[in-house]
Parts: structure tokens; sequence; C-alpha cells
């Protein structure tokens, strides 16, 4: 098989850590199988791109409490990432440097957003830094991943998908390797590893 090399990592790269909060995490009110596995990963690449002088962001589901995804209120989801709750937090293993911009999305209670793109100013952020080059993982793949990634290629910007620091919902089985095919035609890169070190 062969191998994927890791590209070095430069000060025009950011991360995006989409919606590790502990409400998706196993034990959470929408718990993702397996999705403190990406913790790790993410916090590798994290310090890796950081120490090349990367930007790093983290996205989060930010509800009011009558939010029109949740069940209650005739949408899909149990009641999850309330604003100000523990369920919406970032757990404490997950390390997030000094710096790194925290977005919030789906606040309004009428309007659901699965992008980090959606309804926020991040690709204002991401054009003020000169970031041309987005390393993308969290939960989940099939849904805030997948339409964060579309989102960025269809904004230009070069994504690399962290396939060892995504899992899935999998609502349907294959979801999740539909989502990554999804990904990739659109342009995006499957890149199981993190960077190798900062660039020249």
């Amino acid at each position: 098989m062969r191998q994927v090399t890791s590209p070095p990592a430069s000060v025009h790269d950011a991360l995006i850590v989409v919606d590790v909060q502990r409400d998706f995490l196993p034990g959470g009110a929408l718990g993702v199988a397996a999705g403190e596995s990406v913790i790790a990963p993410l916090n590798a690449c994290s310090e890796a791109l950081a120490r090349a002088g990367a930007r790093i962001y983290a996205t989060r589901d930010w509800h009011p409490p009558d939010h029109c995804s949740f069940q209650a209120q005739g949408g899909p989801w149990p009641t999850h990432c309330v604003a100000g709750t523990a369920g919406a937090e970032f757990p404490a293993t997950l390390r997030l440097p000094r710096g790194a911009v925290v977005v919030s999305k789906a606040e309004r209670r009428d309007r659901d957003a699965y992008s980090g793109f959606d309804g926020t100013d991040l690709a204002s952020q991401l054009r003020a830094a000169d970031v041309t080059r987005l390393w993308i993982g969290g939960l989940a793949t099939d849904y805030c991943v997948r339409a964060t990634v579309l989102d960025a290629r269809r904004l230009g910007f070069e994504v690399l998908v962290l396939t060892d620091a995504v899992r899935a919902v999998e609502l349907n089985a294959g979801d999740g390797a539909r989502a990554l095919a999804d990904m990739q035609a659109a342009g995006a890169r499957l890149q199981p590893g993190g960077p190798t070190g900062p660039g020249p």
C-alpha cells in the first residue's frame, strides 16, 4: 500500500477542530462511538501546527435551549450542546493552545448550522490571517466535519482531512465512508497523519 506523506506546516496553515464537545463524546447526549479517539491526534496536530506559527480554531455547537434541531422542537436530534452547559464544553483532554480561537455556531433557535462557516466569521478570520490550507478533524465525519470541509473547498481553501481524527455518527451504515468520499470528490485530501514539522 502506498504511504501518504504528510506535508510540512507553515504560517499559512490552520487547524479546525470541529465540535469536540462533551455531548458528542461517549456518554454524552449525542455521543459518537469512539469519539474520544479523535482527541490525541488532534492534540498532536495542534501542537505541531502551533510550533510552525499556524492558527488553531475550534468550532462548537452553542445552541439555545429551544433550538430547532432538538426533538422537542420537531428536529432530528436529542437536546445537546446547549450554550453554557457542561455538555457544550470542550473536554479537559483536548489541549487547545493559548491563542486558539473558538467559533460558536447554530446560536439562533430557528436555524441549524453544521458547517463551521455557516453563520460565522470563520472565513473572514482565515482570509485576514493569510491562511490558504486547512487541516480539519473532529466530530462527526458524516455531519459537521463533512459540511465544514465542503464549505472550505467551496471557498477555495486547500483542505487536508485528518482521517485518524474523525469519527462518524453512522445513522445509516456506511455514512462515514460516504462522507469521506464526498469530501475527496470535492478536492479535499484524506490525510492519515498531521504535519511533519515546520517547512522552510
